[in-house]
């Protein structure tokens, strides 16, 4: 007797989060068919950074993807302070526990290799197809996609959007929230002046304690000795009335994401870069000294976007779909990764159960916590720091020194960051 659908499990998009779906399902028994918009990927100049938790570390290793990652920056340590204010906080992986907070890393390098990991997965990966159409019974989901030229069709127990929130509107039952921050992200790579003379010889070092070097003013020295202190890996989160900018360690570079305003982003963009590496040092301060150099920009719009609920009837959204944040403290990648897991989880321990309303409502009651904690999470930290008002910066800055002063507290605040909202 012929199966009523053809596959087990229809993932519609083919970014890191839906590729993630996949791996894990491997070895399962479960069949997949993987379905990405886009070609395959190529070699391409993507400048923009992926901050990735511990916790995602540890899934990235059971899928068999992060020992083929290059160029990984480990964050020992986050330096968060408010500019304006006295406050400071930072956190460190020691006293953690950990060997890392996170990791830097290109985000193209890890389509690439779970692009590559797939190819072994026993999914069915089809590129340039485009989901059209879908529609889904009590029994069944089914959708309708452009591919090489042809409308092709499939049908499948569970159908799972992983494209960013492209098809939300087709989906009965759910819906999306909007709210426009009214700001952009401007990225690029950086190198700094106290990064580039970071002294790594005894002999550096000597010839710095004799004056053998120009010296940088009083106020660059003590940031710069705080730099040399605190050693290599370490991303900075300042908040600024504007929003946050935060510069990641990516080898011996940053890589900075920099709110602004929309118009600000425009002129931003448009400067060369003397006068862009002057107008950063201008916002940032002179805590990593001047800034040298500086690759190529790009920019984007900031906006929290999340569907209520994440299931609906043979369906569920994952990553994007499900939930966009603003990038501040560097959750919503970790946070898809982790739906997919989460998901998986639930499909390999009820196999017969895929799709029903009861393995539907087991995932979305699993994600409620950690996907409505981040999205708190980011959303306050956006409109408790990206204004002006004096009674609030007093209160940031206390807040900061008080939490830099209970070894507790930054322990779960870190540990929410690294793991997510159940830890």
């Amino acid at each position: 007797m012929t199966a009523p659908y053809d596959y087990d499990i229809i993932i519609i998009g083919g970014g890191p989060v839906g590729m993630a779906l996949a791996l894990a399902l491997r070895n399962s028994g479960t069949s997949v068919l993987l379905l990405e918009a886009r070609g395959l990927p190529e070699k391409t100049e993507d400048s923009r950074p992926l901050a990735l938790s511990h916790g995602s570390r540890i899934i990235l290793e059971y899928l068999g993807v992060w020992k083929a990652l290059p160029d990984i920056t480990p964050i020992t340590t986050i330096h968060i302070s408010n500019r304006g204010g006295f406050g400071r906080t930072v956190l460190t992986a020691d006293n953690m526990g950990v060997p890392a907070l996170g990791y830097v890393m290109n985000h193209h390098d890890v389509f690439r290799c779970m692009h590559e990991a797939l190819q072994h997965s026993g999914a069915d990966y089809l590129t340039g197809a485009q989901v059209t159409r879908l529609k889904t019974s009590a029994r069944i989901g089914q959708i309708e996609f452009q591919h090489a030229e042809l409308t092709k069709k499939a049908t499948a127990k569970l159908l799972v959007v992983a494209d960013g929130g492209r098809l939300t509107a087709q989906i009965e039952g759910v819906t999306q929230h909007v709210h426009d921050y009214q700001q952009w992200a401007v990225v690029a790579r950086i190198k700094s002046e106290h990064a580039a003379n970071m002294p790594s010889t005894a002999s550096e070092k000597a010839s710095m304690k004799r004056g053998a070097v120009a010296r940088p003013s009083k106020t660059a020295r003590s940031a710069g000795k705080e730099f040399q202190r605190l050693g290599g890996g370490v991303a900075y989160e300042r908040f600024t009335p504007d929003g946050p900018v935060a510069l990641l360690p990516s080898g011996e570079d940053f890589a900075l994401v920099w709110t602004v305003s929309p118009s600000a982003a425009q002129e931003i963009l448009a400067l060369d870069d003397a006068a862009f590496l002057v107008r950063l040092h201008d916002h940032f301060g002179d805590r990593l000294g001047k800034f040298i150099k500086a690759g190529k920009r790009s920019g984007f719009p900031l906006a929290l976007k999340y569907t209520t609920p994440i299931t609906a009837c043979r369906i569920a959204l994952v990553g994007n779909a499900a939930q966009t944040l603003h990038p501040v403290a560097g959750q919503g990648f970790n946070l898809g990764l982790r739906d997919a897991w989460e998901l998986a989880e639930e499909i390999i321990a009820s196999p017969t159960e895929t799709g029903t309303p009861a393995m539907l409502a087991r995932y979305r009651h699993k994600r409620r916590v950690d996907s409505g904690a981040g999205r708190l999470f980011t959303d306050s930290l956006v409109k408790l720091f990206s204004n002006d008002y004096p009674v609030l910066g007093s209160v940031r800055s206390i807040g900061l020194s008080a939490l830099d002063c209970l070894p507790q507290a930054k322990r779960f605040v870190a540990r929410r960051m690294m793991f997510g909202a159940r830890g």
